[in-house]
C-alpha cells in the first residue's frame, strides 16, 4: 500500500503530498517510533493528549507520513505527506481493513467480558504446533490495538486470533470490519464497562456485532442471556455446557469433564481448579472439536497448558539488576512491544531471546529482522539462546555485545552471572526453553511478601489527573518517601517517559538516588539541609527555601556560583514556610545575589480535602497570592505558582494557576471525601500462606497468648510483619486481610516477621496468595481499621518488601 491510495480507498484526503511512499508501520505513539521511510504518524487527538503537537519533533527525527485531524503549517514540512482525515482513528482502521482483505485466511474472534486474553493466549499454545498464528500482542484488543494487532498479517500466516474490547456503543461494528473473523467466541458476560450500556442486554447485542458473518460462534449456553441473544440473532453456533439445550453437554467427573459431542463422548482433565480457568479452557476445547481435533490430541494439550500472566513484570534481580519478565509470549511483534516498554527505563539494556519458533520466515530473515530491532532500541547486549539465533551470529556485529549459547543449560552454566551490575534485562523465550529458570536465577531472593506497582494504573491516574488541568498547568510529581513506598526510580522513570515537568522529593539523598538513576526532570527538594548543600548543586537539585535562616546558609555556601530554589511561603498551615514579616529581608537578599533563580512561589493548603474548610483555604490562597504579587513585583519576575496537592486538583480548580503537585493521587488513592471511582489502586501488598494449623477449643495463639481459641478453629501463618511494614495496630482482630477473596481478621499479636490469621470455613491452601491492600481490599478500609490514613500504610511498607512493577505493554 502506498500514500497515494489512502484517498482512493476513502481513508482520508490527501492535504500534501511531497514523494508516494509505502505505508509499512503504523505509528501512534511519538515516544516509540521505528524510523523507516514507511511509517505514518496517526495524530491522535484526545481528551488528555493532542498528537499534533508532536508533529514538528517527528519530522525532524525523519518521519515524513503523517494522518492528520487538523490542517497543520504545511510550509514547515515541505517534505512530508499529509492525509487529513475526520478522525486519526477511523483512518487507522481503514488502513487495517484494507490490510486485512488482502488474506483469505481463518480468523478467529474473541470478545467478552473477561477471559478475552487468556482464551486467546491458550489458543495459541493449543493450535501453534500445528499452525503459523498472527495474534494480538498482550491485550491490544482497544479501537487502536485491534488495528494495530492486524496490520501484523503476513503471507506466512495460517491462522489469527483477535481478541476485541468495548466500552460503548458502536465500536464493535467497526472492530468487526478490521477483524473481519469467520468464527467466534463470547467468553461470558460481566459488568465490566456498564457505564457505555443501558443493560446487559443491549452491551450483548453489541458484542454481538463481531459475529455478524461468522462460520459458527462458539459460547457457554449455561448464560441465558447470551444464548438467548445469539438465538435471536440467528447467528450459527456451537455452544457448549451442562444444559442439555447446549450442542455439546458436559459433566462434572472426578478428573475435570465428561464431554459429549454428537457421537462422541471422552473425558477430559483440566489442569485447573477455578471456575473462570475451567470455563475458559472449554472455550479452548469447544473451538478444538469445531477445527477437527480428536480427543485424544485436545487431551494431550490441554494437559499441557500453563497459566498466562498478561503483563509484562518488572522484578528486582542480583546486583541491582532490573528484569522484565515476558517469558510468556515470543514472537517478532511481542518483542516490538517488550523493547518499548524497556525505553522508558533509564539503564543499560540486555536482552536475553530465545529462537522464534514457527516464524513462517527464514532463519536468516528473522534473524536479520530482530537485530535490526535491537539496534533500533538501542540494546547494549544480546544474548541469544537457540541453534537459530546461534547459526547467525554474524547478523548481530551491531550490536555492542553478543552472545550465543546452544540451550538454555549451556547458557546458565557458562555465563559469567557476576559481571551483570546496574543492567535493565528483558528475558523473552518461547515456552519450551524453560526461561523460568534464567529468571529464577536472575531474580534477587527475598520473601513472599512483594508490592505489585501496576504501571498501567500509574499512567491511568496520572492521565486523569491531566484532563482535570486547565490548558497549560504543569505538574510536580511527588515521589519523596520511596514514591509512597512504591519506588522511586522506577515510578520516576516512568514520569519522566509521560512527560511530567518537575518531580518533588522530600531530601537530597532521594534526589542524588534519581540523578544516578539517570533521571533528569528538574527536581525540587522540600526539606533541604545544610549538610547535603554542596551534592545538591553539583546534581542540580533545587532546594526549598522556608526561612531565612536556610537562605542565608545556602547563600554563604554559594558563593558565587548560579544555583535555583523554590520559595515556600507559610499561609496558614503553620509546618514550614516564609513568614509575611520576613518577606522584605528575604526580598533584599535576592535582589543582592542575582545569581539565584527563583523557580518556584508555592504553599500548602491544610484542609483541600475537606469543604467544611474551604473558606479556610481561600484565606490561604489569597495570603498566597498578596505575598506572591509583592515578590514578583519587587523582583520583576514570574516564577511558577502552585498551591494545589492532589486533593486540591480534584476540588479546587479555581486555585490551579501555574502548576500542581500530584502525590498520592498518583497512586489511585482519592484523598477528598468523594472518593473518586475514576482514580485505580496501583498498588497490591500481597504475601502468602506460610503454614496452616488445625487449633483445638482452649488453645492460644502467638506471643503472650493473646490469640484464643474459644472453638475449633483454623489459623494460617503468612510472611509479614511489623517489619515489612504491617502495623502490630492490626493485631487482636482489628485488622484483617483477603484469602481466595475472603476476609481472614489477624489473630493475636502481629510479629516482626509473620502474622496468624483465622481462615476457619475459607478453603485454602499453604502458599496460597494473601491481600493486604489492593483488590478486593482498598487500602482506605485497612487504613480505617487501625484509626490511620492511606498515606501511612503506604509509606510504611519497607523497603526490604520486593517491588514487582507490571504492565500490560499497550
Amino acid at each position: 500500500m502506498k500514500f497515494s491510495e489512502l484517498e482512493k480507498n476513502g481513508v482520508g484526503k490527501i492535504a500534501q503530498q511531497a514523494t508516494d511512499l509505502p505505508i509499512t508501520n503504523l505509528v501512534i505513539d511519538s515516544r516509540k517510533v521505528v524510523l523507516n521511510e514507511g511509517a505514518i504518524f496517526f495524530a491522535i487527538t484526545g481528551p488528555r493528549n493532542d498528537g499534533h503537537a508532536y508533529i514538528s519533533d517527528l519530522y525532524s527525527l525523519g518521519i515524513r507520513q503523517f494522518v492528520i485531524e487538523k490542517r497543520v503549517d504545511f510550509g514547515k514540512f515541505s517534505e512530508a505527506n499529509f492525509l487529513l482525515a475526520d478522525s486519526s482513528i477511523n483512518a487507522l482502521q481503514k488502513i487495517a481493513t484494507i490490510h486485512r482483505k488482502e488474506f483469505d485466511i481463518p480468523v478467529i474472534g474473541i470478545t467478552g467480558s473477561n477471559g478475552k486474553t487468556i482464551v486467546k493466549e491458550w489458543l495459541y499454545q493449543l493450535l501453534s504446533p500445528d499452525k503459523k498464528i498472527i495474534k494480538n500482542p498482550g491485550s491490544y484488543n482497544s479501537q487502536i490495538g485491534v488495528p494495530l494487532s492486524v496490520w501484523g498479517m503476513e503471507a506466512h500466516d495460517q491462522l489469527g486470533i483477535f481478541e476485541a474490547g468495548i466500552s460503548q456503543q458502536g465500536e464493535m461494528m467497526r472492530l468487526e470490519k478490521v477483524i473481519c473473523p469467520s468464527v467466534g467466541i463470547f467468553t461470558n458476560i460481566g459488568t465490566a464497562h456498564n457505564e457505555g450500556f443501558e443493560n446487559s442486554e443491549q452491551k450483548i447485542a453489541e458484542k454481538l456485532a463481531l459475529f455478524q458473518g461468522v462460520e459458527n460462534l462458539i459460547y457457554c449456553a449455561d448464560h441465558n442471556q447470551i444464548n438467548e441473544a445469539v438465538l435471536k440473532a440467528a447467528i450459527p453456533k456451537l455452544s457448549w455446557g451442562k444444559d442439555q439445550i447446549a450442542d455439546i453437554i458436559i459433566t462434572n467427573t472426578n478428573e475435570g469433564y465428561g464431554v459429549s459431542f454428537g457421537n462422541k463422548s471422552f473425558s477430559l482433565s483440566i489442569p485447573f481448579s477455578d471456575s473462570a480457568s475451567k470455563e475458559n479452557v472449554m472455550h479452548c476445547v469447544t473451538m478444538m472439536l469445531f477445527l477437527g481435533y480428536n480427543p485424544t490430541t485436545i487431551q494431550a494439550r490441554v494437559a499441557g497448558l500453563k497459566p498466562v500472566s498478561m503483563r509484562l513484570e518488572l522484578k528486582e534481580g542480583i546486583n541491582q539488576c532490573q528484569l522484565v519478565d515476558d517469558t510468556y509470549n515470543n514472537d517478532l511483534v511481542g518483542l516490538q512491544i517488550s523493547l518499548d516498554f524497556l525505553s522508558s527505563l533509564q539503564k543499560k539494556k540486555i536482552v536475553i531471546l530465545s529462537d522464534i519458533l514457527q516464524s513462517g520466515m527464514s532463519e536468516e530473515e528473522l534473524a536479520s529482522s530482530i537485530s535490526s530491532l535491537l539496534v533500533k532500541n538501542q540494546i547494549h547486549e544480546f544474548i541469544g539462546i537457540g541453534s537459530a539465533l546461534r547459526s547467525q551470529e554474524k547478523l548481530f556485529s551491531a550490536i555492542p555485545f553478543s552472545s550465543f549459547y546452544r540451550s538454555t543449560e549451556e547458557f546458565l552454566n557458562q555465563f559469567d552471572f557476576g559481571s551483570l551490575h546496574h543492567k535493565l534485562i528483558l528475558i523473552k523465550g518461547a515456552r519450551v526453553f524453560q526461561f523460568e529458570k534464567i529468571v529464577q536465577r536472575l531474580q534477587r531472593k527475598v520473601h513472599g511478601t512483594i508490592m505489585e506497582i501496576d504501571m498501567g494504573k500509574l499512567v491511568h491516574n496520572l492521565n486523569y489527573f491531566k484532563s482535570r488541568l486547565e490548558p497549560g498547568v504543569k505538574i510536580m510529581a511527588m515521589v519523596k518517601a520511596f514514591a509512597y513506598g512504591s519506588g522511586s526510580e522506577e515510578v520516576a522513570n516512568l514520569l519522566q517517559y509521560h512527560r511530567v515537568d518537575y518531580l518533588g522529593v522530600a531530601y537530597a539523598d532521594e534526589g542524588i538516588e534519581l540523578r544516578k538513576k539517570n533521571i533528569v526532570l528538574p527536581i525540587m527538594v522540600m526539606n533541604p539541609s545544610e549538610e547535603g548543600f554542596e551534592a545538591m548543586l553539583l546534581h542540580k537539585l533545587e532546594p526549598v527555601i522556608y526561612n531565612l535562616k536556610t537562605l542565608h546558609a545556602f547563600l554563604k555556601h554559594l558563593g558565587h556560583r548560579r544555583a535555583s530554589i523554590h520559595l515556600e511561603l507559610e499561609t496558614g498551615l503553620h509546618r514550614l514556610g516564609l513568614e509575611e514579616e520576613g518577606l522584605d529581608e528575604v526580598i533584599k537578599l535576592l535582589k543582592q545575589n542575582a545569581d539565584l533563580q527563583v523557580k518556584s512561589v508555592f504553599s500548602h493548603l491544610s484542609a483541600s480535602d475537606e469543604s467544611k474548610h474551604d473558606r479556610f483555604s481561600r484565606e490561604q490562597f489569597d495570603r498566597y497570592q498578596k505575598s506572591y504579587d509583592r515578590i514578583s513585583t519587587e523582583l520583576n519576575l514570574r516564577p511558577l505558582r502552585h498551591i494545589l496537592n492532589s486533593a486540591g486538583i480534584l476540588r479546587l480548580p479555581d486555585f490551579q494557576m501555574d502548576m500542581v503537585r500530584l502525590g498520592i493521587g498518583l497512586y489511585g488513592v482519592d484523598p477528598t471525601e468523594k472518593n473518586s471511582s475514576s482514580l485505580e489502586m496501583a498498588a497490591t501488598l500481597k504475601t502468602v500462606i506460610s503454614q496452616i494449623k488445625k487449633i483445638k477449643p482452649g488453645e492460644t495463639i502467638g506471643y503472650a497468648r493473646r490469640g484464643a481459641a474459644e472453638k475449633a478453629m483454623t489459623t494460617a501463618t503468612i510472611a509479614i510483619g511489623y517489619a515489612d511494614g504491617f502495623s502490630r495496630s492490626f493485631s487482636n482482630g482489628k485488622g484483617h486481610v483477603l484469602v481466595n477473596g475472603k476476609n481472614a481478621p489477624v489473630i493475636g499479636n502481629v510479629n516482626m516477621d509473620m502474622t496468624m490469621i483465622d481462615i476457619t470455613g475459607i478453603e485454602a491452601s499453604e502458599g496460597d496468595e494473601v491481600i493486604i491492600f489492593g483488590n478486593g481490599l482498598p487500602i482506605q478500609e485497612v487504613a480505617a481499621s487501625i484509626g490511620t490514613i492511606p498515606y501511612e500504610i503506604l509509606t510504611n511498607t519497607s523497603e526490604r518488601v520486593k517491588r514487582i512493577f507490571v504492565s500490560d505493554g499497550v
